[in-house]
């Protein structure tokens, strides 16, 4: 039952990281065809794609993102934490294996509030690009 679980759990996280990486390049895959079929570019076409990728490249991370976020999984993990002890009444055993969860989770939106701070900080120290139109 604990090797599902787990692998389930590593199914997930592989499935949300493949559908990340090919969402980046679809915009550019019409580009790449009519490029491979020797067909000619419309310069303004190619000038209009690639000012898109360069404006994505030069975008500022938004550290409220990653502060909701922190926030959100703490207070989760602090449900999961107090759920522990109701379950434990039940089934004893069960405390340590949902405190464990619960107390992974608050790390994780710990770390996502610190990602926040450093974020907000980088942004100060570094002046905005300019972006070109």
């Amino acid at each position: 039952m604990r090797g599902s679980a787990s692998a389930t759990a590593i199914t997930a996280a592989a499935a949300t990281a493949g559908v990340a990486v090919p969402a980046l390049s679809l915009e550019l895959e019409p580009l790449r065809a009519a490029i491979e079929r020797g067909q000619q570019l419309d310069p303004s076409v190619v000038e209009r794609l690639m000012m898109r990728e360069q404006s994505r490249q030069e975008a500022r991370l938004d550290p409220i993102f990653f502060r909701v976020g922190g926030i959100v999984t703490v207070a989760a993990g602090v449900g999961i934490a107090i759920l522990a002890f109701f379950v434990s009444q039940i089934r004893p055993l069960a405390l340590y294996p949902i405190l464990g969860a619960g107390i992974l989770a608050i790390c994780v939106g710990i770390g996502l509030l610190v990602c926040a701070q450093v974020i907000e900080r980088h942004n100060r120290s570094t002046p905005a690009r300019e972006v070109r139109a």
